[in-house]
């Protein structure tokens, strides 16, 4: 067993066979099986049909390149929240401009 973090941790196939052979594990898969699928009458149960043969993704917008000038505190922030912080500034300013095109 390794742990990754505080809360989360990885165990071996072995070691989940293991678990499982002496019981410990928690899912009751005889009690879910028990449980009906939600049939959509319940909102948070909602569910809708996909046709996946029909289904499309959305074409990725057109990124247009330019210098914009931030201020370097702002700019440290979003740094060090690691990779993707252009795409997260992005979302953000699309987040802002969607509010206020409607």
């Amino acid at each position: 067993m390794k742990r990754k973090s505080r809360h989360i941790v990885s165990y071996t196939d072995a070691e989940l066979r293991a678990m499982r052979a002496r019981g410990e594990s928690k899912t009751d898969w005889k009690a879910a099986a028990k449980k009906p699928l939600p049939d959509g009458s319940d909102p948070d149960d909602a569910m809708e049909e996909i046709d996946w043969a029909t289904a499309e993704l959305p074409l990725p917008r057109r990124k247009a390149h330019m210098t914009l000038r931030l201020d370097a505190d702002m700019l440290d922030w979003f740094r060090k929240q690691g990779r993707g912080y252009q795409t997260r500034i992005n979302a953000i300013l699309r987040k802002y401009f969607e509010q206020h095109v409607r």
